[in-house]
């Protein structure tokens, strides 16, 4: 008991609670600045992210309580629940009422309150099943090793590519090769793996649906000088931009800025675009502030997961920090014009039940690791010699 009491005050604990906290304030004070108006009282739609808050706290805690180790003999049932789900999504047969396509995709069960969005639980289950398969092998030293991995990461991958949901789905081969590499994959492999994707990508540019293909050419048409797209294509990201360059440093007043906001009309602003409304709002300065606690919280996972034994633990601590590090580097990308828009969230932050109930677990999840002792006599794993 006392070594689980000291356990309790390791400093990445309270950092991974605290930044969670501080980002999910500032999100519900940036929806509501998102949402213009008057300056007194929450907006309806900040007022209902702050039940998703609450809710997402007590769905914390559940994840934090029980070990996560009893997660091994139910995970390939949670990756089924999740693959099931994501099914579900596509079967056209499914009434409009519960399965209602928003912008062309199909990514939402419409639960009456509340709209579920499968992909958000499917991150985790991927990763849970992920860290299960590679927790005691080896046969990821070779090649072919990356096979049965790379299966587990591409079903419901593909699924959500077929929502269509570009932006999720990019989410999952950086965190399988962050797995891979934390498990002890070669890195020359990784690196022959990563080249040959690149090499490949422009190939699949035709598969590509024309509103994905047009974000893409928009894209680099801005990145040469052409803004011949800024009242169609291009549109979202410029408002983007030009609101939160409106900034500055310091950013503007909390009137001022819903007065700016409200008058620009910037597509997805209390969402996709967030970002932008926090820089707006606080300058430079703010958006450094979120980086810093977007970046604390995922040092505190990899801290976490270096201070884990356990290989399972370690894997999950790693995959969850990935995820998170690379939907907040796509999304704070796509607002300063250096990623194309492909309709991610930012964690945390953004308005959506689903995202912020998903990020609070993998918080939960993360202090469930950080508390558990070692177990004794347990199994040793990743530890490979020069001939291996």
């Amino acid at each position: 008991m006392s070594r689980l009491r000291v356990t309790l005050l390791r400093a990445e604990l309270w950092t991974l609670i605290g930044s969670a906290i501080a980002l999910s304030l500032l999100g519900i004070y940036a929806i509501d600045v998102a949402s213009g108006g008057k300056s007194v009282g929450l907006s309806p739609l900040a007022m209902k992210q702050g039940v998703y808050l609450g809710v997402g706290i007590l769905l914390a805690a559940a994840s934090a309580i029980p070990s996560y180790r009893r997660l091994g003999p139910i995970v390939w049932l949670l990756y089924a629940a999740a693959v099931g789900l994501l099914l579900f999504l596509l079967i056209p047969a499914v009434p409009h009422s519960i399965v209602r396509p928003r912008n062309g995709a199909r990514c939402w069960i419409d639960l009456g309150p509340f709209n579920f969005q499968p992909g958000e639980f499917a991150k985790i289950a991927f990763i849970v099943a992920v860290a299960h398969h590679l927790r005691y092998r080896d046969s990821y030293r070779r090649v072919l090793g990356f096979i049965p991995p790379a299966a587990i990461t591409a079903v419901p991958m593909l699924l959500i590519l077929l929502q269509p949901d570009l932006g999720m789905a990019s989410l999952f081969v950086p965190t399988l090769f962050a797995m891979l590499i934390a498990a002890g994959a070669k890195l020359k492999h990784v690196a022959l793996i990563v080249a040959l994707g690149l090499a490949s990508a422009p190939a699949a540019y035709p598969f590509l649906l024309p509103h994905q293909k047009g974000r893409i050419d928009a894209l680099i048409k801005q990145a040469q000088g052409d803004y011949s797209g800024k009242e169609s294509s291009q549109y979202q990201q410029i408002k983007a931009i030009t609101l939160a360059g409106a900034g500055g440093v310091a950013g503007l007043g909390d009137r001022h800025s819903r007065v700016v906001l409200d008058f620009n009309d910037l597509p997805e602003a209390h969402n996709d675009m967030i970002f932008s409304v926090v820089v707006n709002r606080f300058g430079l300065l703010g958006g450094l502030a979120v980086i810093g606690l977007m970046l604390t919280w995922i040092g505190s996972a990899v801290v976490i997961a270096g201070r884990t034994k356990d290989p399972f633990g370690r894997l999950i601590a790693v995959g969850l920090a990935a995820m998170l590090a690379v939907q907040a580097a796509v999304n704070i990308g796509m607002c300063l014009g250096v990623a194309p828009i492909v309709g991610i969230t930012l964690p945390f932050i953004s308005a959506g039940g689903t995202s912020m109930l998903a990020s609070l677990a993998a918080t939960g999840l993360l202090a469930n690791i950080a508390i558990r002792p070692p177990q004794r006599l347990a199994r040793q794993s990743f530890e490979f010699g020069q001939s291996d």
